[in-house]
Parts: C-alpha cells; sequence; structure tokens
C-alpha cells in the first residue's frame, strides 16, 4: 500500500470567465506528515483545499486523497478525512458534549459509544470541564477548539485545517498549536496545514509549500527554505523614507538584493556580522544613522519575498468576545 496520503498532478481549477485559481500544480504528502500551505489571499490555497476535501471538483488533472480518486470516490474520502474550515457552523444553543455526541452519532456511534468519545474528546482539547456548558458561553479559542474536536469525532486519517488560528490571540494560538502537534506526534494524522502565519509554518510543520497566484513557487522543510535564500539579512529602520533611500545608494556595493519599504530598509548579503561596522560607520559619515538596525540568519518571510517579490502579511486580528479566554 502506498504511503502517499495525498498525491496531486497538474492540479488546474478554473472558475467562471476562464480565471485560473490552480495553474497546474503538483505535490505529495506522506502519511503522517505535517505539510503546510502557505500563501498570501487569492493565491489558490482554499481553492487547492477545498478539491482535495471534495467540496469542489477539479478542472483537469490528478487528485487522490488515501489512495481515492477525488472526482470518482469522494464519499469514500469523506470518511478517511477531517476538515476544519475558516468559518464554522457550530449551534449556540447546543453544549460542547452535546454536539460531539450528535457528531458521533451521526457518523454511526451508538449512543454509548458517542457518549464515551465525546467524553475523549473533550479531554483531548481541554474543555472537560466545559462540556456542559452552551457553546454560545464559549470563548472565540474554546469556540476554535471545539471545532477542532468535531473533525476528530471519526478519527480521520487526515485533518485539514483551512487557517485555524485566524482571530485567536497568542495564548489561543498556542492552545491549538499543542492539540494539533499531540494528534499529528502521538497519533500519525496526517496534517494538511493552510496559513497565512509564517510562524505557524515554522514551528509545526515538516514540509512546507508556497502557492503564489496559483502556482507552487517553493517547496522544502523551513530550513531547506532559509538555505535558498544563502545570505544574511540586515534590517534597518530610519527616521524618513528618504533616508532609506539615501542609505540603500550608500550601501549598495556590498548588498546583492534589497528591499526598501516605509522607511525600513532590508539588506541581503554574505558575511553580514563582517560587514556590519564598515556599514554603520559609512552611514554615520553620511549623516544618515540607522534608527535601529539587525543582523539575523534568514527567516520564512525572507523566502516568500524572495520567491513572490512581496511579504506575507501576518495581521493577527484579536477578536472580544466578550468571555475571558481560558
Amino acid at each position: 500500500m502506498s504511503n502517499q496520503a495525498i498525491v496531486v498532478e497538474d492540479l488546474v481549477k478554473t472558475f467562471k470567465g476562464d480565471v485560473k485559481a490552480v495553474q497546474g500544480i503538483s505535490f505529495e504528502v506522506e502519511d503522517g506528515e505535517f505539510f503546510a500551505f502557505l500563501g498570501p489571499n487569492g493565491a489558490g490555497k482554499s481553492t487547492t483545499i477545498q478539491v482535495l476535501t471534495t467540496l469542489l471538483n477539479p478542472t483537469s488533472g490528478s487528485v487522490t486523497v488515501s489512495g481515492f480518486d477525488v472526482g470518482k470516490d469522494p464519499i469514500s474520502i469523506r470518511r478517511e478525512i477531517g476538515v476544519a474550515l475558516q468559518e464554522t457552523g457550530i449551534d449556540p444553543s447546543l453544549t460542547g458534549r452535546e454536539l460531539l455526541e450528535m457528531q458521533a452519532r451521526l457518523f454511526g456511534f451508538s449512543k454509548h459509544d458517542a457518549k464515551n468519545r465525546a467524553q475523549e474528546l473533550l479531554d483531548l482539547i481541554h474543555l472537560a470541564e466545559d462540556g456542559d456548558r452552551k457553546v454560545g458561553k464559549y470563548s472565540g479559542g474554546m469556540r476554535r477548539r471545539l471545532d477542532l474536536s468535531l473533525c476528530l469525532v471519526h478519527r480521520p486519517k487526515i485533518l485539514f485545517l483551512d487557517e485555524p488560528t485566524t482571530g485567536l490571540d497568542p495564548y489561543n494560538r498556542n492552545a491549538i498549536w499543542d492539540e494539533i502537534r499531540t494528534l499529528n506526534r502521538e497519533f500519525g494524522t496526517t496534517i494538511f496545514l493552510t496559513t497565512q502565519y509564517l510562524e505557524e509554518a515554522d514551528q509545526l510543520a515538516d514540509r512546507i509549500s508556497i502557492i503564489n497566484k496559483g502556482k507552487i513557487v517553493a517547496s522544502g522543510s523551513s530550513q531547506q527554505l532559509k538555505k535558498t535564500v544563502g545570505m544574511d539579512v540586515i534590517d534597518l529602520s530610519f527616521q524618513q523614507n528618504e533616508d532609506a533611500e539615501k542609505a540603500k545608494e550608500v550601501l549598495s556595493s556590498w548588498t546583492k538584493d534589497y528591499r526598501l519599504t516605509n522607511g525600513e530598509l532590508t539588506l541581503y548579503v554574505d558575511n553580514g556580522a563582517y560587514l556590519l561596522p564598515d556599514m554603520v560607520r559609512k552611514l554615520d559619515k553620511e549623516g544618515i544613522p540607522p534608527i535601529s538596525l539587525n543582523l539575523a540568519p534568514p527567516t520564512l518571510d525572507d523566502v516568500f519575498l524572495q520567491v513572490t517579490g512581496e511579504h506575507l502579511e501576518e495581521k493577527a486580528v484579536i477578536k472580544q468576545e466578550g468571555v475571558v479566554s481560558p
């Protein structure tokens, strides 16, 4: 039996008006792997995950999930997967326990087994003490954890998570990360994660693919991708954008590449630690000293910037739920 949980070959998805949301992408995900799909809004992430989860049919190409073809055997795929999309429809008038038991019954569990499975999952996501509270009283983080548990009722082999921590504060984001790590490392669940948070992919994923404008532009482990940048990164901040532009000209002979945005100058250089003192002295001599500077190895954001020409926005909006997060 193949050890490939997901195989995508030349996937194309076209919408009305000849809009190609996905343009011939190919990749594989191994059984038990934690795979992250990175990209900005509109890059094709959500379209891809909707095809993989049988919500959309591919225009062309071959897609198999858990050995089943998405076009020929979608029902078998749905038995093998769990799906947590960005928008959830959890009934706020029911308790967490009631929702879990109802979901288990829908998957064919007996009443007794449904109660046991609900308790197992409440324990797993650390909501055992709140299982009999109405979901309408849950905080955003609690609801997101409950949504995750609802996807796990039938013990899926593959779990699809579409931006699962968007809008959560750091505490609840870390709590979700812990649950996902447990599923992957202790239970061997294959994870397919789409995210806009670079730190999320960096911390969790075994392997990452970056999609941009419907095409995969880079793939590899976090470390492998960072090594492709091949240079140190120097970030300099200036009082005015004009100063940053002057600094770019002054330092141009030392850098192979640069990015300039709103008074922030990023330089990609070889032997950054060796060059930095000379750079600072040169800027002082020209009367444009930076207000701050930082020397660091490349990050995933630098990788993303290199392969797409833009930063991946990381805007974590903390929702005010009126309930203190646990």
